[in-house]
């Protein structure tokens, strides 16, 4: 007997989550592994956040808010919008769920009939192609690999455009390459969608802060304000404020689009936890100075990591503009041997060697949509980071 519906039956659970179980399992059983495969910063939250936690729960602040979002924490977002990407939203054009992936998920839902095509550049987040089969949509999967710097050209886009398109998922900085594209580049995408009056666009700027490049992060509607009304951005305070645990991301968007994402989510989880919502207002209205110096920890930690896979031989490596992942290409490995005899024949084989002989958990790059590449988190101390990376150079020379 089954209880699996046969539209779960056409999704995987997440690749990072089973990564990261396999490391914790081997934890277990006391061998010390190096868990590279789950991207989640390493900061605790930051105090005056669990402060205004702490003082919303003595001042009462436990019961049901709006569905999707109280007005305080809708206000905090449409002032973070106007100050940080000077993008004018209202109330209305505001939502709030439980983190980024519900609200992701609330977008699609709303606007996907049964076949509509949905076109995702490769590499890409693991949760976009499950979310978009289960909501009986059609992945339409436009590999970008390091060639392209990981991004999708014009040409690409207008390539995959079909009358059954119905949205477009760009995520810059990316999950997993750590490409950014620049106010430019997303002009010229911007232009193709244009042209497709029925194509909707989601921006997914979860990464917005974690940003390496001299030129200042533009939101897409930003760089494309005709398209706004087309247009949901996707954010979260998880990874910008330490976050991950308190579940709390938000959208802005056309106003019949979130009315509809609000209804879905009446009738699904209701309103995001009012504890977690009065600590984002206090992360968005309070000081910055967590996220300008974990950014500068971060960017410290990527060169460490560029530096030593670079050196590795076998290992392409890009140096990542956003985000706290690098991507290599391990083209070099595939066909190799093992001590055992075993030949690696693919990433998956890869990232399982590294697991069983480098004692480094990492995820391979099939799980994004490209292959043969793998990726791995530098959200881990430097000194954590540097053991992992020789040990990855040791196993790797052990190949024959």
């Amino acid at each position: 007997m089954t209880f699996e519906a046969q539209r779960v039956q056409l999704i995987q659970p997440s690749p990072i989550i089973v990564i990261s179980q396999m490391a914790q399992k081997l934890r277990a059983e006391g061998v010390d592994v190096i868990d590279l495969s789950v991207g989640e910063p390493d900061f605790d939250t930051p105090p005056h956040i669990v402060e205004a936690a702490y003082a919303a729960m003595r001042a009462g602040k436990t019961r049901y808010t709006a569905p999707d979002g109280m007005p305080e924490l809708k206000d905090a977002i449409v002032a973070k919008f106007r100050r940080e990407n000077g993008l004018a939203y209202d109330r209305s054009e505001i939502s709030a769920a439980n983190g980024g992936k519900q609200v992701l998920f609330n977008a699609l839902f709303a606007a996907i009939e049964p076949g509509d095509e949905v076109i995702v550049p490769a590499p890409y987040w693991v949760s976009y192609i499950d979310m978009v089969l289960l909501l009986g949509g059609k992945p339409v999967i436009v590999p970008c690999g390091v060639e392209t710097g990981f991004k999708m050209t014009p040409e690409m886009l207008e390539a995959a455009i079909t009358p059954k398109s119905r949205w477009l998922i760009l995520n810059s900085p990316s999950n997993p390459s750590g490409c950014v594209y620049s106010r430019a580049e997303q002009q010229a995408l911007g232009a193709v969608v244009g042209r497709s009056p029925r194509l909707l666009v989601i921006s997914d700027e979860v990464y917005e802060h974690v940003h390496y490049g001299t030129e200042p992060f533009v939101s897409f509607p930003a760089a494309c304000p005709n398209l706004r009304e087309r247009t949901v951005i996707v954010n979260a305070v998880s990874k910008t404020y330490a976050m991950t645990g308190w579940r709390l991301g938000y959208a802005a968007g056309p106003r019949g689009l979130i009315k509809a994402m609000g209804k879905l989510q009446s009738q699904s989880s209701s309103n995001p936890s009012s504890i977690s919502q009065m600590a984002a207002i206090a992360a968005l209205n309070g000081p910055q100075d967590f996220v300008r110096t974990s950014v500068a920890e971060y960017a410290k930690r990527r060169d460490i990591a560029v530096a030593g896979l670079s050196a590795i031989p076998g290992l392409e490596v890009a140096r990542p503009e956003g985000a706290f992942y690098v991507f290599p290409k391990c083209a070099g490995l595939i066909g190799k041997r093992t001590s055992d005899g075993k030949t690696l024949a693919n990433d998956t084989d890869v990232v399982a060697y590294l697991l069983t002989e480098g004692r480094v958990a990492a995820v391979q790059g099939v799980a994004y949509g490209v292959e043969p590449y793998f990726r791995i988190s530098f959200a881990l101390s430097q000194a954590d980071l540097s053991r992992a990376i020789d040990r990855i150079g040791a196993a790797v020379a052990n190949l024959d």
